[in-house]
């Protein structure tokens, strides 16, 4: 919506246009006053209508389209009158399964040119208007079969129609999700004409020779599309338990990573919130004894190996020797691909080396690797040297290596599985504004993070190579750093 200087502005622009007769002619017939505001009038978009909040609340159910989609894509909701629309945008990301990566906005009418609220977003852009947090649902939605329109991504242009099926004479104690049809279009596909080629394209069995642009091969498209993803399958249940989450209370966490969720969602971007909120919805869950043992093993193997400690080769790498014993301790041996017994050729071993020292376990002096003071006490503690990996994380010095940090953290908190890591750490991070230098892409090969690799190593990665699912144990390690206030100087 533009600016009341903005609309001035336009106005003084078509008065130019007109001849000196002309301007003459019509200032003299409605008077200069009332030509300017007749023509800033008439380029004005309307404000929405908002009616007065009532004195009872009642509750709504209501369907929730996403227009354009053949078959209908939608979700049937039970919503309190009092939801205001900002924390409706919220269920309806949870519910449909977006990300929360863009921009949003609703509007009361289907024409894109309808009256609409304004979001904080605009209002830091200059834009006027009514404020999407301060409305109520039942201020804007008050009958059977009224409607409110919901646009996400402007680029995609992804519109959803909410129309209303029922008034509930209560409001729902909580905001349930009682059924739907179809899987959520995946996040920047192309809008619904991309979408409709990728459903298509899974249909058929992901057929190598018919690939859609524009992916290069049926391997690149698979890995881009969401895990498991499929057009046809919805489960009320997991979009339940995802609103649940959605609308939950936020866990607390430290000044770092709640600055960088402010700063994405000044820009209309409410992806960390949204991950923040899962990770509270999985809370309570404690790193016992058993658990602390089998998340240490690696960091137990090498501190282990090198004992008081070991004289580094010439070039600054572990000896062979130890470097072949540690690939059999730790499980590398099980998977690499070759002998196994060069660190600088074999890289999780350099990764468990570089990790280890990152966190402090280890140190190197005048060509001699040790183990710190805190590595001799705890080595054979699981539960303490677990207790001394939260206090150190996130690991690494540089503004990207610290953002990349917290936010792999708060991913892996919100119980998301492994393979998808790396693709919602590089969504954040393009958020954040980070890109590949001379590219305005941030490739998921680029996401490379010491915060990362440490939660990677107590995942079991060692053993398996390729890491997949969630191991509950590992989010909980991550839910205590994120929900411990932190020295911004650590």
């Amino acid at each position: 919506m533009p600016t009341s200087d903005d609309v001035r502005r336009l106005a003084e622009q078509l008065m130019a246009e007109l001849s000196p007769e002309q301007q003459r002619t019509f200032l003299g017939a409605i008077g200069a006053d009332r030509s300017m505001a007749l023509v800033e009038n008439v380029l004005r978009v309307p404000e929405p209508v908002v009616g007065d909040a009532p004195t009872r609340t009642r509750g709504v159910r209501v369907r929730l389209d996403l227009v354009g989609a053949k078959p209908p894509v939608w979700r049937r909701l039970e919503l309190p009158g009092d939801l205001t629309l900002d924390r409706l945008h919220v269920v309806i990301q949870a519910v449909m399964g977006w990300l929360d990566g863009h921009l949003h906005r609703f509007r009361t009418g289907s024409d894109p040119r309808s009256p609409y609220f304004v979001t904080p977003f605009d209002v830091e852009e200059g834009e006027d208007g009514v404020l999407e947090d301060g409305v109520r649902l039942d201020q804007v939605l008050t009958g059977t079969g009224d409607r409110l329109w919901y646009q996400y991504d402007f680029g995609d242009g992804w519109d959803h129609v909410l129309a209303v099926e029922a008034v509930l004479d209560e409001p729902p104690a909580e905001v349930r999700c009682t059924g739907g049809r179809m899987a959520c279009p995946p996040e920047d596909c192309g809008g619904i004409w991309g979408y409709t080629e990728l459903a298509v394209w899974v249909r058929g069995g992901c057929d190598p020779a018919s690939v859609p642009a524009p992916f290069e091969d049926a391997g690149q498209a698979r890995d881009w599309l969401p895990l498991d993803w499929h057009p046809d399958r919805f489960d009320v249940d997991e979009a339940d338990a995802a609103l649940a989450a959605a609308v939950a209370a936020p866990v607390r966490v430290a000044g770092e990573l709640a600055a960088l969720c402010e700063r994405l969602e000044r820009g209309g971007n409410g992806a960390l919130t949204q991950v923040l909120a899962r990770a509270a919805s999985h809370a309570g869950v404690e790193v016992r004894e058993a658990d602390a043992a089998r998340l240490i093993e690696p960091y137990g193997a090498f501190l282990d190996l090198i004992g008081e400690g070991v004289r580094l080769t010439s070039a600054g790498y572990l000896p062979p020797v130890l470097v072949e014993q540690l690939a059999e301790r730790t499980g590398v041996a099980g998977w690499w691909i070759g002998k196994a017994n060069r660190e600088d050729l074999t890289w999780p071993v350099a990764q468990l080396r570089d990790s280890a020292r990152a966190l402090g376990l280890v140190s190197v002096r005048k060509g001699r690797l040790a183990p710190t003071a805190l590595a001799r006490r705890c080595r054979d503690e699981p539960l303490p040297l677990w207790r001394h990996i939260v206090s150190r994380l996130p690991v690494g010095r540089t503004e990207f290596d610290r953002q990349a940090g917290w936010l792999a953290l708060a991913v892996v908190a919100g119980g998301s599985p492994a393979e998808e890591w790396a693709s919602e750490i590089r969504n954040l991070l393009l958020g954040l504004g980070w890109r590949v230098e001379g590219s305005p892409v941030l490739g998921v090969a680029a996401v490379v993070s010491p915060t990362l690799d440490v939660l990677e190593l107590l995942s079991g990665k060692t053993h398996r190579g390729r890491l997949t699912g969630m191991d509950s144990a590992v989010a909980a390690t991550a839910r205590a750093v994120i929900g411990t206030d932190h020295d911004d100087a650590t």
